[in-house]
């Protein structure tokens, strides 16, 4: 029951410390014996996905109990965003302004010299 309680309190305490970045957790499950589980004995451990404020996917061990705060450990990037592609009509309103300033250029050129 106390097991219960406190991982409760864990995932609320882990979901803030994401969300305060501005990122979102997609997932957090206890994982007793992660990576420094040896010795511990107030620290409990636990897997967690999140997303962070870009949109990237990470994958995580994380430390934490009520008098310790939260520490991520062996985080990495999983998947990166999707950055969207530039805009077609953005792309071909910027080409028509080179092709314009070019033109210009070369006209200013011309009556110079």
């Amino acid at each position: 029951m106390i097991r219960l309680a406190a991982g409760g309190m864990d995932h609320d305490r882990i979901r803030q410390y994401v969300e305060e970045r501005g990122g979102k957790v997609l997932d957090s499950s206890w994982s007793p014996f992660g990576p420094g589980w040896f010795g511990e004995k107030s620290d409990r451990i636990y897997g967690v996905r999140y997303l962070d404020r870009d949109g990237n996917e990470h994958e995580a061990h994380c430390k934490t109990s009520m008098w310790t705060g939260v520490y991520f450990t062996e985080d990495r990037i999983v998947r990166y965003a999707e950055r969207p592609a530039p805009a077609t009509d953005t792309m071909t309103s910027l080409e028509a302004e080179n092709r314009r300033l070019r033109e210009e250029l070369e006209r200013l050129r011309q009556g110079r010299g």
